[in-house]
């Protein structure tokens, strides 16, 4: 320790401190006495809050691992089943639909009406929808064999009936003109030699043989040779006659024009007979057969019924239709069977004396499974599972699920079926594990009042860190008073 006096230290501690640090030591604690860090009512309602959400995390997490347990835990074998049932996209089958129950109202209402099966006579009848073409064994094609130049056109428009023989057009052809000159020249041979030596004479015979054929074989009239060996004058045009009787429905040619060997100027088609050709389903092929008499009926004509035969059958099946040709030949006499006609082709098949029947509108196809809703003696609606039979326009035959006099609904199946369907899935989801469907399950429904509201309340109230104000009133206890304080910070 120093003698220094204890004024002179406080002297000399006085002289080296600044104007600034007098503020601070005034308000600095004594020595002696440690720092006091007064607290924030803030910090404590921050800390508080924390816990809270803390609390109701954990509380959360616990209640979750709780029910993860529980659900594996109480799984079985049946959820492949329930599984299965819970099919929202299936279409429903009988073995998973549900009865529905409707009543005359809500049928009415949605467009149900009911049929009864009855049992009676039942004749499979195959139909189509067909249409009147040419034969095309009785089209020809008229196509010189010679080249040259139309001189004169009579046949000049397209759908004009010709006679076998009748004038088609006059041509002017060099190759015609040399045939003519050969054959004149043969005949004058044949005379200059005529008391010449038989080998003479044969020959000369044979080459006016051959000059006429030659004419013959470039479709020159045996009338027109004729006459050019009567007169023995050789013409500048000859005529082409029409070869067949018919309607000409192709025409190419034109008055002047050039034509070349072999080019089609006419197609004649004899409409004496016509086809009628339709298609026919897949599934129907094993009745119709070639040689099958059906009945044909035009829209030109209605009322009046033609008889006809199945004269071909194509060998083959349109990929994208599923349905064959057939072709049906028909007299046509007096022309009133126009190609290009619609008609309808009815083919007879089997015939069944006493089948079980209802209208095809009764019957729903699921894709696996068939089946009809029957009307049973308390109302209810019943999915059905039936094996159909023949059919025909209207009705099918039933060969298994139903009996003659049972009542099914013949319209707005498909609603019905949906109804069904949607029955179906909602007791589905109430077996489910984990799927508490309530009254739902059972067809009923809750009505929708403000007591799910309440009960939604107090079920929030009783989770850790929910105080609600509506159900702290109903408990009778008051909500915590919350504690503010100010703190006013003064600088001076």
């Amino acid at each position: 320790m120093s003698d220094t006096p204890l004024s002179e230290i406080q002297a000399t501690e006085s002289r080296s401190k600044t104007p600034g640090d007098e503020h601070v030591e005034s308000a600095t604690l004594p020595p002696d006495e440690s720092p006091v860090r007064e607290s924030s009512p803030f910090e404590h309602a921050a800390t508080s809050r924390i816990r809270t959400a803390l609390s109701v995390v954990a509380i959360t997490a616990l209640i979750a691992l709780a029910g993860g347990i529980t659900y594996f835990t109480t799984r079985s074998g049946q959820e492949a089943e329930a599984a299965l049932q819970h099919q929202h996209g299936a279409t429903a089958t009988a073995a998973t639909a549900s009865p529905v129950h409707l009543d005359a109202d809500a049928a009415r209402r949605i467009g149900v009406t009911f049929a009864t099966a009855t049992s009676g006579l039942l004749v499979a009848e195959v139909r189509t929808v067909g249409q009147v073409t040419y034969d095309e064994t009785r089209v020809k094609a008229i196509a010189p064999k010679i080249h040259g130049w139309v001189d004169r056109l009579f046949v000049d428009f397209t759908g004009r009936e010709v006679r076998e023989g009748e004038p088609l057009l006059s041509i002017y052809s060099p190759m015609l003109v040399s045939a003519q000159e050969e054959l004149l020249l043969a005949i004058r041979l044949a005379a200059d030699i005529e008391n010449g030596t038989p080998d003479a004479k044969r020959s000369a015979d044979d080459m006016v043989t051959s000059a006429r054929r030659r004419l013959l074989y470039l479709d020159i009239p045996a009338s027109d040779i004729e006459a050019l060996e009567r007169t023995g004058t050789v013409t500048k045009t000859l005529t082409l006659r029409s070869p067949v009787q018919g309607v000409v429905v192709e025409k190419s040619v034109l008055g002047g024009q050039r034509i070349m060997e072999g080019e089609t100027l006419f197609r004649v088609a004899d409409l004496s007979t016509v086809w009628v050709e339709g298609e026919i389903y897949e599934r129907d092929l094993a009745v119709v057969r070639i040689g099958a008499r059906v009945e044909v009926e035009l829209e030109a004509y209605p009322g009046e019924a033609r008889s006809g035969a199945v004269t071909y059958i194509y060998p083959t099946v349109d990929p994208a239709t599923r349905t064959t040709r057939v072709r049906v030949a028909l007299q046509n006499p007096a022309l009133r069977l126009r190609p290009g006609m619609y008609a309808t082709i009815r083919v007879p098949g089997a015939q069944r004396a006493n089948a079980v029947s209802i209208p095809r509108t009764a019957v729903l196809a699921t894709g696996k499974r068939v089946i009809a809703f029957v009307r049973m003696a308390d109302g209810m609606l019943e999915p059905r599972e039936i094996v159909l039979g023949m059919a025909s326009d209207d009705r099918v035959e039933v060969l298994r699920g139903l009996k003659a006099g049972e009542v099914v609904v013949s319209s707005a199946t498909f609603l019905v079926d949906a109804e069904s369907n949607l029955g179906a899935a909602l007791g589905a989801m109430a077996n489910m594990p984990g799927m508490d469907m309530g009254t739902q399950a059972t067809g009923q429904r809750t009505p929708a009042t403000g007591s799910s509201s309440k009960g939604a309340d107090t079920s929030m109230q009783d989770m850790p860190g929910m105080k609600m104000k509506g159900a702290a009133a109903d408990s009778g206890r008051k909500p915590p008073e919350s504690k503010s304080s100010s703190h006013d910070h003064r600088e001076e």
